[in-house]
């Protein structure tokens, strides 16, 4: 039976939690605005990069040279996935497992997945990941993550023959906090280098440049694939936050009504205590008023 005493050891401990939800969802908010910040930082590197790409197609244009690492790529596919190391985030990690395994469908990849959450939830239904990697608590962790993968991505295509690389995330869209979606990292698309070659220099002269073509065109696919990486990397952790933010919500919804259970309850009790021990006075004044 309940007392009093245990209905308001639950209502303090329900107003502990509902206090840590709080501020869970406190930094949600302000991890959301840190990482958004850090993808919108890196939009005018990837124009750069951009730029540098459109002079070199460009000129391989107008010698009349094939456009540069073109084709589908040759070889084994690898996969890289972005998933968190945390809970707490809804079905954040289910999304972006479902998708992968949609994405790799029974063909064998090399697989590197980037969180050990979602690298459990692929290994147990026996996908496991060639190589894990944790995710940084901080913008700061993420360039050394994002070297990391490139490095990754290099002994991939030199050591164990892939020749298309795959970047799958969750980003958030609209108010779905979750929406998986897939970029091809390497070789680059044939659409978006022909996009590039035909377009508009925004100078009215295009740069001279006096390294050389194939070694340069190298250098800004290591920087785009850099670009992609990092963007990839804000979106995954700004959409990790959101959907723990949206996951505290929904619980903190599901704590004020237990909250509201519990007060009623405690005042019913409280009401009846009071009744039975007023009733209990009562009947000792009217027995000692028989017995005189």
């Amino acid at each position: 039976m309940e007392t009093l005493e245990s209905l308001s050891d639950a209502l303090e401990t329900t107003g502990d939690i509902q206090s840590i939800v709080r501020t869970m969802k406190a930094l949600s908010s302000v991890s959301i605005r840190q990482y958004e910040q850090a993808e919108a930082a890196m939009a005018s590197y990837a124009h750069t990069v951009e730029l540098g790409l459109i002079a070199v197609l460009r000129q391989h244009r107008a010698a009349g040279l094939p456009l540069p690492g073109a084709g589908g790529g040759n070889g084994r596919e690898a996969l890289i996935v972005i998933g968190s190391d945390r809970g707490l985030c809804g079905g954040y990690n289910d999304k972006i497992t479902r998708f992968a395994l949609s994405k790799m469908g029974d063909q064998p990849m090399v697989l590197g997945v980037i969180g050990t959450r979602a690298a459990a939830r692929l290994e147990a239904v026996e996908r496991p990941a060639d190589k894990v990697h944790s995710l940084p608590g901080s913008v700061e962790g993420l360039s050394r993550l994002v070297q990391t993968m490139i490095v990754d991505v290099d002994r991939w295509t030199r050591e164990e023959g892939v020749g298309q690389v795959w970047l799958a995330h969750n980003r958030r869209e609209g108010r779905n906090p979750a929406k998986p979606q897939a970029h091809r990292l390497l070789p680059l698309p044939d659409s978006y280098l022909r996009k590039l070659a035909q377009a508009e220099w925004p100078g009215r002269s295009l740069p001279l440049f006096r390294m050389d073509p194939e070694q340069l065109m190298s250098w800004l696919v290591q920087q785009r694939l850099f670009v992609v990486i990092y963007r990839a990397l804000a979106e995954a952790l700004a959409s990790e936050h959101a959907s723990r933010l949206a996951a505290m919500h929904a619980a903190e919804r599901n704590i004020e009504e237990r909250r509201d259970d519990l007060r009623q309850r405690y005042r019913l009790r409280r009401q009846e205590t009071i009744t039975r021990e007023l009733l209990d006075v009562v009947s000792g004044f009217e027995a000692v008023s028989a017995v005189d």
